[in-house]
């Protein structure tokens, strides 16, 4: 699993994910933010990694148009906003868990939202 974390993530975020060895890359250390959604999901698409957002609206919408035009997509993971932004160790630490039962990845067009850790 490979992760490319939204505008709306913390660069900080993508750092602790290398250090529990996720791979991860952050629009804001890639120089991106800005771009809109359907360009930051076809970038993630190209190169192999799930988009990770908090924006859940716009990609569940934008991953029906990209099935439909077989562009690429690499998964879309949604942060629920029952994870507190501020709280990087908890968001961190479900990332990491959810990356290790899917080491794979997920499959192209495929929606999910992170859960909890219990």
């Amino acid at each position: 699993m490979k992760y490319y974390l939204d505008e709306d993530l913390s660069q900080r975020l993508a750092d602790r994910l290398r250090r529990a060895g996720i791979p991860s890359t952050s629009v804001h250390e890639e120089g991106t933010d800005g771009w809109d959604d359907d360009t930051q999901l076809e970038k993630a698409g190209i190169e192999g990694q799930c988009l990770v957002t908090r924006n859940r609206n716009d990609f569940i919408e934008l991953t029906v148009q990209f099935y439909r035009d077989a562009r690429p997509h690499a998964g879309v993971l949604i942060v629920p906003y029952s994870f507190p932004g501020d709280q990087l160790t908890l968001l961190a630490r479900a990332l990491v868990k959810y990356a290790r039962a899917h080491p794979e990845g997920m499959q192209p067009y495929e929606i999910d939202f992170l859960p909890k850790n219990r």
